[in-house]
């Protein structure tokens, strides 16, 4: 039996950051993971979907070259080259994981692992994918004996999430797939139907639109990106319908049928049917514990299935935590690395804790979507009296040179000290903006603070400094503006 001080189960980027941080604070360290190491996040969500959008994007500037006075002919995309692009980035970065596990002394483990008490694993083979007999193996359960017993002092959980699915009449046909399975089309559907409008669907629509997709989004809220403050979701409807995709809010998709394509009954304001050649489920996800012999552990779970923690990670089973998705905090790669630090140093005796109050998040459609903090609605839900402000990207000099003036950030603050509560950005690079708006909400700053704050020029970055001299009454560039 193999024996370590802790053992991680699950190698994305909560696992294996909290591996190499507790390898650092000097514990002899083990990882099981199924798959390439790097999670869902480096295989088969944020990484490769962005390189994908970025193909798009740039396919969708050299198409408006013209505009910039560069002449391009007979331009044209591959979509096997973009897939192709995608694979080699998506292997560079989990071969550098693999690398840093190795350069810490972290042993890992391939396979399944299956509790068998509080701090004992036995490792299984992984089957194969019911997705892709060459992809992620973390959906399959495992295909063999045990090849291998493990202990540890301590472990933390760390399997993620898997794609949820809807519990419709047709959810099971051929063509019907979740984000991961559309990593398996080898070619751009002529019509899709995407089944909801949050980040995930939001993104897929906005890559296969501007390959030239037919696209639908049918969402059940009554705006795209509904976690998302309110004028924001409403921008990005509007953007899309300028782009030709389809927006059904306030709708449900009640039944796939098999036809000479797939028919999509949709049930909303308007009832209708829609043919499409693929649709894609993209509604959420659900916890990853499928056989992972939870309760030999004693490990209890809530009514979602996610695994309850405290501040510091601690289960309910002493010597037990769990980090990531699994835990159902704040299904985002960024979130489960931090969770992996704090759980990491905790275990190694260090007084650490983790705090979901600041959590900046972004989705990469066109226009790009950020946002940290209180939406307008929770700000006021919450007993603030706020005033918001905002400042459009077409009113930047930067923005008008890059040629990308589509919209705009919103501030939410509090109207007796105007500390910053929230910040929402619609537009060129939001999420690299959007880390003005953490740190600002993190230090408790003003709008005064943010204005009297000298921004580069000229820059999109401006745009928080412009945004909080309309707050205050003082705009520069824009006409003065009524406060909220």
């Amino acid at each position: 039996m193999q024996e370590f001080d802790l053992l991680v189960i699950g190698g994305g980027p909560g696992g294996y950051v909290a591996a190499i941080r507790a390898a650092q604070r000097g514990l002899s360290v083990g990882l099981v993971e199924k798959e390439r190491p790097g999670g869902v996040c480096l295989n088969w969500g944020c990484i490769p979907t962005k390189a994908m959008l970025r193909s798009a994007e740039v396919f969708q500037t050299i198409s408006a070259a013209a505009d910039f006075g560069v002449y391009a002919d007979n331009v044209r995309y591959d979509f096997g080259t973009v897939r192709t692009r995608k694979d080699g980035i998506v292997k560079e970065l989990t071969d550098g994981v693999a690398g840093l596990l190795a350069a810490n002394g972290v042993t890992v483990i391939e396979g399944h692992a299956r509790f068998t008490g509080p701090t004992t694993v036995e490792v299984h083979e992984a089957g194969p994918s019911p997705i892709f007999p060459d992809g992620p193996r973390y959906a399959a359960a495992p295909s063999g004996a045990a090849t291998q017993q493990v202990s540890a002092r301590d472990i933390i959980v760390a399997t993620g999430s898997v794609p949820a699915r809807l519990p419709i009449p047709g959810g099971d046909l051929p063509g019907v797939i979740t984000s991961d399975g559309a990593f398996g089309l080898t070619e751009v559907p002529k019509r899709i139907v995407i089944i909801g409008g949050s980040a995930v669907g939001a993104e897929w629509a906005s890559l296969f639109a501007t390959f030239g997709s037919d696209v639908t989004v049918v969402e059940m809220q009554d705006r795209l990106v509904p976690l998302e403050d309110k004028d924001i979701g409403n921008a990005l409807g509007r953007s899309f319908g300028k782009r030709g995709i389809t927006v059904l809010t306030g709708s449900t998709v009640t039944a796939i049928a098999q036809t000479d394509a797939l028919r999509v009954s949709v049930d909303g304001p308007k009832a209708r049917e829609i043919d499409a050649d693929v649709v894609l489920v993209g509604v959420g996800r659900r916890p990853n514990t499928a056989d992972l012999g939870l309760d030999a552990a004693g490990i209890a779970t809530d009514a979602r299935g996610f695994i309850e923690v405290d501040e510091q990670l601690r289960t309910g089973v002493e010597h037990v935590y769990a980090i990531g998705d699994v835990t159902g905090k704040a299904l985002l790669a960024h979130v489960a690395s931090h969770q992996g630090l704090t759980a990491a140093d905790v275990i190694a005796g260090h007084d650490a804790r983790i705090d979901y109050t600041v959590i900046p998040a972004a989705t990469f459609t066109h226009p790009e979507i950020a946002s940290v903090g209180l939406t307008e609605a929770a700000a006021r839900a919450a007993g603030h009296e706020v005033i918001t402000t905002r400042f459009p990207f077409a009113a930047l000099g930067r923005a008008k040179t890059f040629g990308e003036t589509e919209g705009f950030m919103k501030i939410v603050a509090g109207q007796r000290h105007q500390e910053v509560l929230g910040v929402h950005i619609i537009g060129p690079s939001a999420s690299d903006l959007i880390t003005e708006g953490a740190l600002a909400i993190s230090l408790e700053a003003t709008l005064d603070e943010l204005a009297d704050t000298i921004h580069a020029h000229p820059t999109l970055g401006e745009i928080g400094m412009e945004t909080a001299l309309a707050g205050l009454g003082l705009p520069v560039h824009i006409a003065p503006r009524k406060k909220r």
